[in-house]
């Protein structure tokens, strides 16, 4: 992978890419690989590529009326991975299959808490699980046997939520309900109410997960936090980005760091760019290929997103975790590990999906322009060498990664620069 002197080179480069793949006319596409011969897929962002809010970018309707034949059948791996994660696998599917137009299965989403079924250690655990939507069910569905909300702690123990005064016990204070003490913290997303989530999580990591025993700031280490999603911005209908999940993780560790004086220890971080979502979607994309009647395996993977530091950056820590894999496997020195990918940006649990011999050669990041990424603020960036860094705070800034292997306008381009590269016909 190459690497960069520094950011301003790096917009320099970016900005100049998206100013050439805007120029040439745009291409459709016509003939699909026949069943049986292919050997690639696609995985979809869904946010900023395919719909902003609630409204699907026109290109993307486009798109998928040419990925499926006349029976609706996909003639290529499909497969669509986002860090949202405030509903079922299944509702996803169901909204995309209403706003593309064609028929998305459930086996084809990969939500940004998909990964956690690998997670067989946690299941039986006693677990809080933090976000919003139905969390409940969602955590259910995900393999977690025992399981308590942020609603229903707030009323085993109702002298805990002090912020918002209205909230407050009114007078006679009502006894604690202890509940068994808890194991885990899942945070599958942003909650709707922060100042609670905050001040409740808190208090379980500080008191070993009965909140009704006294803090213990000197108690190391903690239970575990299982966090997934860690996108500080995202796009919806709004003509700037708005704060993802990433920012409330940025709010915890710093109230943990500043309550405690040590750093918010993850067990871990699940979603984009995380190296365990993508092998989870790999081992989806290769499940369509079967489904397909594709007799080889899926040689290449092609990523397609609009966010630099969860996209992009996924999809090229992938391919260099791909690589690692492989250059470790012809010298000899066995399956485990990859060079330069550290245990958070491993995600946890990065060996889901089977044999090494089936895994891609390769992973290429396609960067679109019609979400997060903005060529009008990343203009703004490149005269100076100096750039905010989004990622998380435990995955190491590597400019390199930042860079796509492609840069274009829309899906629609994506999907032609794909068949470009794949050989395949173009009226």
């Amino acid at each position: 992978m190459q690497r960069f002197g520094g950011w301003s080179r790096c917009w320099r480069l970016l900005r100049s890419s998206c100013e050439g793949a805007a120029s040439p006319p745009c291409r459709s596409y016509s003939a699909l690989p026949p069943q049986g011969c292919g050997s690639f897929g696609l995985l979809f962002d869904i946010d900023g590529v395919l719909v902003r809010g609630g409204t699907p970018i026109p290109a993307a309707k486009r798109v998928f009326r040419k990925l499926v034949d006349r029976r609706g059948r996909y003639q290529v791996p499909v497969v669509f991975v986002t860090n949202a994660g405030n509903c079922m696998r299944d509702t996803k599917a169901e909204h995309l299959s209403q706003l593309l137009e064609v028929e998305v299965s459930p086996d084809q989403v990969v939500l940004s808490h998909s990964p956690l079924r690998v997670f067989s250690n946690f299941h039986q655990k006693h677990v809080l699980v933090s976000g919003q939507g139905p969390v409940e069910d969602v955590a259910h569905n995900l393999g977690f046997e025992d399981v308590v909300t942020m609603d229903t702690l707030r009323e085993a123990y109702p002298v805990l939520d002090m912020v918002d005064q209205s909230r407050r016990p009114k007078d006679p204070v009502p006894p604690t309900r202890g509940l068994r003490p808890i194991e885990a913290v899942v945070l599958f997303g942003e909650p709707v109410r922060w100042e609670t989530n905050l001040q409740l999580i808190v208090d379980v990591l500080l008191t070993n997960g009965d909140p009704d025993r006294p803090w213990s700031t000197a108690r190391q280490p903690h239970i575990p936090v299982l966090a997934c999603n860690m996108d500080l911005l995202w796009m919806a209908e709004a003509k700037n980005p708005r704060f993802g999940h990433g920012m409330f993780l940025v709010c915890l560790e710093n109230l943990y760091q500043k309550v405690t004086g040590r750093q918010l220890q993850y067990e871990a971080l699940i979603g984009k760019p995380s190296v365990v979502t993508y092998n989870y979607a790999e081992l989806l994309i290769r499940q369509q290929a079967e489904k397909l009647g594709w007799s080889g395996p899926v040689k290449r993977l092609y990523a397609i997103g609009d966010n630099l530091m969860s996209d992009v950056y996924g999809a090229n820590l992938y391919n260099q975790y791909l690589q690692a894999r492989r250059q470790r496997r012809a010298d000899g020195g066995g399956p485990a590990g990859a060079a330069n990918v550290s245990p958070a940006e491993l995600g946890g649990a990065a060996d889901v999906n089977g044999s090494e011999a089936e895994l891609p050669e390769a992973c290429s990041s396609i960067l679109v322009c019609t979400g997060v990424y903005s060529r009008d603020q990343q203009e703004a960036h490149s005269g100076t060498e100096r750039h905010v860094y989004h990622g998380h705070r435990d995955f190491r800034f590597d400019p390199g990664l930042t860079r796509p292997s492609f840069l274009v306008h829309d899906v629609e381009e994506a999907l032609e620069l794909v068949f470009q590269q794949e050989g395949r016909p173009l009226e």
